[in-house]
């Protein structure tokens, strides 16, 4: 009986082939498959409610607005820079994370861990360039979105909350910037490093050659520099504290940024207009 059902099945399918051919058949059995269907509940009716519904209660595709206007994936509009951005921090966090197989972090292993890398490993250099020149492009990315979200007047109402959490994500990319500089331990990271951390000495409130620092109390050995460094000078508690914060905070905060980000562009209705 069992046979019978699954060469009646077969022969079916097989007219169907005669009549409409390959193409048209498959379309028709992939589009009304159970697997099909858990993706996307709705047909390919092109109307305004279909394309709505699909977007909304596919899986995936609800992430994004239900409706963008129709100039707001051009590329002379956006510059594609919020997507080339997040692509570089994609790019960061894979390389990175094959760049921790090889590296120790402390004053001693950190150098010649970088060279190691450099004419030992295979593909090392190629491994190393892609983070470094990575980083490079992110912030060049994220400096021109920033414009072109300004230049746009993408910055207004209802999408002033979303600028704000950007002007946050700039920082947080410049920051992680700095701190990826002190941990090839080299004569350009350790001196970049110390001038940047001489100059929080004069952080408001929380240096203590700032303003108002000594109402607080603070003294080269409790304000913000001392934390920075973990102690007076930059030696291996600050290269630590680099590695850490680069590698494990830095990176946390910011998929936590750019999640409300992306949620707060689906909540403003996409893409902004133009001015």
């Amino acid at each position: 009986m069992g046979n019978k059902k699954e060469k009646g099945s077969i022969l079916k399918i097989l007219r169907l082939i005669r009549e409409h051919g390959v193409v048209n058949v498959v379309k028709d059995m992939t589009l009304n498959s159970q697997v099909w269907r858990s993706f996307f509940r709705h047909g390919l009716e092109d109307t305004p409610k279909t394309r709505m519904e699909t977007i909304i209660n596919n899986s995936f595709l609800h992430l994004h607005p239900a409706k963008v206007k129709r100039h707001a994936p051009l590329f002379r509009f956006t510059w594609c820079m919020g997507g080339i951005t997040f692509f570089l921090f994609l790019v960061l966090t894979i390389t990175g994370v094959f760049l921790m197989f090889y590296y120790h972090p402390n004053v001693r292993d950190a150098y010649w861990d970088m060279k190691g890398l450099e004419y030992h490993v295979p593909f090392g250099t190629l491994l190393r360039n892609l983070h470094r020149w990575g980083a490079h492009l992110m912030v060049i990315a994220v400096w021109f979105h920033m414009f072109r979200v300004f230049m746009t007047g993408s910055y207004k109402p209802p999408r002033e909350f979303n600028w704000v959490i950007g002007v946050v994500l700039l920082v947080m990319t410049l920051l992680l910037s700095f701190t990826g500089y002190l941990l090839p331990w080299d004569q350009l990271g350790f001196w970049a490093v110390t001038v940047g951390t001489n100059m929080a000495r004069a952080t408001p409130l929380l240096g203590h050659e700032g303003p108002f620092g000594n109402l607080l109390g603070m003294t080269a050995y409790n304000d913000i520099r001392f934390a920075l460094l973990g102690g007076s000078l930059v030696g291996g508690n600050a290269l630590l504290r680099a590695y850490i914060w680069h590698c494990i905070g830095l990176p946390m905060i910011v998929s936590t940024f750019l999640i409300v980000h992306f949620w707060r562009i689906r909540k403003d209705g996409g893409i902004s207009g133009k001015l």
